[in-house]
């Protein structure tokens, strides 16, 4: 079985969370099982173009993959969070959710001018959180050059939304 069959055969689908009619995919069996785990951070790695100077990852689950593929490409990382949890200054990129709206941030000094990044993020879903963190990265005077997911929920239409912001360059470990 390819590493993206093992990955995918560790998520596991809880109906009716968190709210009746929703399928949520949970990644925890996949964070407890040491292979799994590392295939998931390895592929992530592997779609890396190179030169990746930064990796951005979002509060919560996207600090849990970013972290570690910017260890595997020596790079840094740099959190991108909700607003109050950073010191220092910060910008800021609200987006809708489905029921409402949520906003990140980031230390205005993340990320330099010119610099490569690569956003890796658990799920692409319907691009919000993604499409934010890139805004962010632009702002910053970064080139945003590759978005990489564990899992990308086709059916929600992220990445179309994502294109239309720009963003191109995306590549999912799983589809579903």
């Amino acid at each position: 079985m390819s590493d993206g069959g093992v990955i995918a055969g560790l998520i596991r689908d809880v109906p009716d969370f968190p709210e009746p009619g929703v399928v949520f995919k949970d990644i925890t069996p996949l964070l407890r099982d040491p292979a799994g785990f590392g295939a998931a951070v390895g592929a992530l790695a592997a779609s890396a173009p190179d030169g990746i100077d930064v990796v951005m990852g979002m509060e919560a689950r996207g600090f849990i993959f970013a972290a570690p593929v910017a260890l595997a490409l020596g790079a840094g990382f740099v959190p991108v969070r909700k607003p109050g949890k950073l010191p220092g200054a910060t910008l800021s990129e609200s987006f809708a959710l489905e029921y409402g709206e949520a906003t990140l941030t980031v230390h205005e000094d993340a990320v330099g001018p010119g610099a490569r990044v690569m956003i890796v993020d658990d799920v692409l879903a319907t691009g919000g959180t993604i499409g934010a963190t890139a805004l962010l990265c632009r702002r910053l005077g970064a080139e945003l050059v590759h978005v990489a997911v564990l899992m990308e929920l086709g059916f929600l239409g992220g990445r179309t939304y994502l294109e239309s912001l720009g963003v191109a360059d995306l590549s999912a470990v799983v589809t579903v």
